[in-house]
């Protein structure tokens, strides 16, 4: 995580997050989940037996069961030929260089280098690149920076293009994606 960030953590009995996923994800937390979370980590632990501390939990567990799973997770390859394109490309990950000649500068054809990241992190290096991209962008967003530096930063051609983008892979205009994950 990056810049101003306040985490809470919920620990729930392994009973109760059926239908749950399993492995860790990146959410939406809802102002009303927010406030959930907030309220039942001022109780440092909440019993079945008290009443309405049961009922948040059960608001909880209805509300995580609600969230949404969003696409931000960016895994390294571990193969070294592949790990030295992703390390090009996080330098500038706004970069106009072709795929193609970060690929060679690293020993390897981009056929070779796609292979190796739909094995080792199972997406394309195309589909990496943009995620590194829509990744920046936000940490950009996140630091109070406008939409039209950020998309450019992050190497998109205009904001339109950028806020397109943004809004097929999270749902939402960069604008209101922060304005509904900003803190009261």
């Amino acid at each position: 995580m990056g810049g101003a960030v306040a985490m809470r953590t919920l620990y729930l009995r392994a009973s109760l997050a059926n239908g749950l996923p399993r492995a860790c994800c990146v959410v939406n937390v809802s102002p009303l989940l927010r406030e959930l979370i907030l309220r039942a980590c001022e109780c440092r632990g909440l019993r079945a037996r008290v009443r309405w501390q049961k009922h948040l939990t059960e608001v909880i567990l209805d509300q995580l069961q609600a969230v949404r799973a969003i696409p931000l997770r960016l895994p390294n390859p571990a193969d070294p030929r592949a790990l030295r394109v992703a390390k090009a490309l996080i330098r500038q990950p706004g970069g106009a260089e072709p795929l193609g000649r970060a690929c060679a500068a690293a020993g390897a054809s981009k056929r070779t280098i796609e292979r190796l990241f739909l094995r080792e992190v199972g997406m394309s290096l195309g589909k990496w690149r943009q995620q590194l991209r829509l990744m920046t962008a936000m940490q950009l967003l996140a630091d109070g920076a406008k939409v039209t530096h950020a998309a450019v930063e992050a190497g998109y051609s205009t904001p339109s293009a950028f806020i397109s983008m943004f809004r097929r892979t999270l749902g939402s205009t960069p604008a209101s994606y922060f304005r509904s994950a900003r803190l009261p």
